[in-house]
């Protein structure tokens, strides 16, 4: 029986995929977690389990760090990206931290199931959508240069929201002005940290520095 843990921030998610793998015998969800420290260190604690179904959006440590420090302590452990992060960039920083298969979180149950079995069985599992994403990706301009981009693309709200943090507005302020909830901004707040690696606010207005990665005149 293939041990299963799942780890995403939000219940339904985790809710979703233990009734999805409950309908299959060979599959067993032996645990599930809200963060990827909390991952870490039910495995440090000697925990069981065979395959981890990780998402990258998380708070305290994403998932492109939780995979990268998992399978450098566990490098048995298979792990499958689950995430609704769809930027080629995003899809190879996570492969690279060691994920062996990597899904769109809109992904079916019988896409799921393969994925599984795919991986357990030592192969690497990407689908075609994700594939054509990472071929055919929008940093191959027409006249065929590659614009060799060391971070996913950022939104137009994202770069919005950018400015106003490197402009040390709270995020209650960029609430306000944006007519949106606290709560989104500080989604968009994750995955930008996320997409630029930084791990608080000084290591993103480093890095929009280091990269020009915001046009002066916005």
């Amino acid at each position: 029986m293939i041990k299963v843990c799942i780890t995403d921030d939000h219940q339904l998610v985790i809710e979703g995929l233990q009734l999805l793998l409950s309908d299959h015998s060979e599959f067993q969800v032996v645990s599930s977690f809200k963060t990827g420290l909390q991952l870490l260190e039910s495995l440090e604690k000697g925990n069981a389990m065979d395959i981890v179904l990780l998402d990258i959006n998380m708070p305290e440590l994403n998932g492109i760090e939780t995979c990268k420090r998992l399978k450098k302590s566990f490098p048995g452990i298979k792990v499958i990206a689950l995430s609704m992060l769809g930027e080629s960039n995003m899809i190879r920083l996570m492969l690279k931290s060691g994920a062996d298969a990597y899904l769109h979180k809109n992904a079916g149950k019988d896409e799921i199931i393969h994925a599984i079995q795919e991986v357990m069985s030592g192969k690497r599992y990407l689908s075609e959508e994700i594939s054509n994403i990472v071929l055919f990706n929008d940093n191959s301009p027409a006249n065929g240069k590659i614009i060799n981009s060391p971070f996913p693309k950022l939104s137009d709200r994202e770069k919005q929201i950018l400015t106003m943090i490197i402009d040390e507005k709270t995020t209650q302020e960029i609430a306000d002005a944006l007519f949106i909830s606290f709560g989104t901004v500080e989604t968009h707040r994750r995955n930008i940290m996320i997409k630029l690696g930084a791990k608080n606010t000084a290591g993103l207005v480093r890095t929009v520095l280091e990269y020009h990665l915001i046009d002066p005149k916005t």
